[in-house]
This record gives structure tokens, sequence and C-alpha cells, in this order.
């Protein structure tokens, strides 16, 4: 399923607090969403799969507005690229893979950003959907000042020379086990190296879930493992930001 993006027609559905957000990054400009149900309400860093900032994570940001918290929906590509072919998804990707302090920068800015709209950056969890998921282990590999760190069905492996002994906040990691992608030796492994460290974390890997099981109306949807991760990431919320 291709997903489209569809700013106008959301901000006009929605309520005046859902903006689309334009900033910068050495000079490079980038477009993220920005939704929050009160002042200095409690933030959500939230990064986008590997096709973008589109509406599947806007719809993400509203469902998370709606229990009381802020959230930045960040831009990671730069304002206007959100690819549909595979080929091109790969290069941006890719490219960000390449440079992880690119990568990391971008997550800051998001986060400083947000600050900036009014969230409560001293309350924050970063979180993401496949990239995005990876996107938010770097962050937590850099050791971001986060409360939480939460990946659905994210990549997983750990780039070479990089480990988690300064990560600060709590990990939780949301996958499927029918992942092909991402596979099951890939999360034992995380397991392993999480364990190592002094972090409190958590795992939980859905049996049959495939890939983007909690993309709504894709192809690999799971309704039970998106309903069950969600109700865990609802909790997770509730003890993380308080």
């Amino acid at each position: 399923m291709k997903k489209t993006v569809c700013l106008v027609l959301l901000l006009w559905v929605f309520s005046a607090t859902a903006e689309t957000v334009s900033y910068q990054l050495n000079g490079q400009n980038y477009e993220g969403f920005y939704t929050s149900a009160k002042d200095n309400a409690p933030l959500i860093v939230l990064l986008h799969d590997w096709d973008g900032l589109t509406e599947y994570e806007i719809q993400r940001a509203q469902m998370l507005a709606q229990q009381g918290y802020a959230v930045f929906a960040a831009d990671l590509f730069g304002a206007g690229i959100r690819p549909m072919e595979n080929a091109d998804k790969r290069q941006h990707t890719g490219e960000l893979y390449k440079n992880r302090a690119k990568m990391r920068s971008l997550i800051q800015a998001a986060f400083l950003k947000a600050g900036e709209l009014g969230a409560d950056k001293d309350n924050a969890v970063v979180m993401g959907y496949c990239f995005g998921g990876a996107a938010v282990l770097e962050a937590a590999r850099s050791g971001a000042d986060y409360k939480g760190f939460v990946s659905f069905h994210g990549g997983l492996k750990t780039p070479e020379g990089q480990d988690y002994t300064k990560t600060q906040g709590e990990v939780l990691i949301l996958h499927g086990a029918a992942d092909h992608h991402i596979i099951m030796d890939d999360f034992a492994q995380i397991g392993v190296e999480l364990e190592a460290q002094d972090i409190t974390y958590e795992m939980i890997a859905y049996g049959g879930a495939r890939h983007a099981f909690t993309v709504l109306g894709g192809e690999r949807y799971h309704a039970e493992a998106d309903r069950k991760s969600w109700q865990r990431f609802m909790s997770f919320l509730e003890h993380t930001l308080k």
C-alpha cells in the first residue's frame, strides 16, 4: 500500500492545535507535523518509516494527542521529499544509515523545535516505525536525553563500534515474530546487548505478525498485534511520562 501526504485535509479535519511546521537544519528545509492536547504537555517525538512523513504518522500523532500528549512528527528526509518507489526509499534511508551523525542531529532538531512550540522537553519519549524504529535506537545509543525509546517493528542491528553504554531512558521494543526483514536472531541479539548494560528494557515479539504489522490498511497489518502493542505503548507512556 502506498501512503500519501494529506496534510491540508487533515488540518481541516482536526483542531487548530494541529499544524505543519517548517524548520531548518544546516541550511536544509524540513517540514514536520505538530499536535498537542494542551500547553506544556509531555512530548513524544515520532520518527517516520522509510517513505517519509506521511498520512500514517500524522494519524498516529493525532491518536497520541487525544491521550493528552504533545507530538512532533519529525521529517528526516527534507521538505517535499516523500519517496514513492522502493529505490528512492532505499536511497534516502541509506544516506542516513551512512551518516549517523546527521541522523542524530535531525532527531535533535525535531526535539528542539517541539520545545519551541510549547511541549515539555524535560518529559519526553521518542518512538518510531520501521526505519523510524531504527532511528529511535540510534538516539538511544547516542545518549539523547529522553525518558523512553520505543521501536515498532524497527531495525534492531547495532552498527559496528556502537553500543548502549550511554543510553539514559527505558527501552521498549515491539516486534513481529514473523518479520522476514528483521529476523528473530536480530531480536535475540539486541536483547543480549541491552542485558549487558544497566538499562531498564522490555522486548515483546508478536506471533504471526510480519514487518510493518501496525500500518493501518497495509497488506501486512496484524490487528491483534497492533492492538496489543498500542496498549503496551500506552501503559509505557503512563508510567514513563509523569
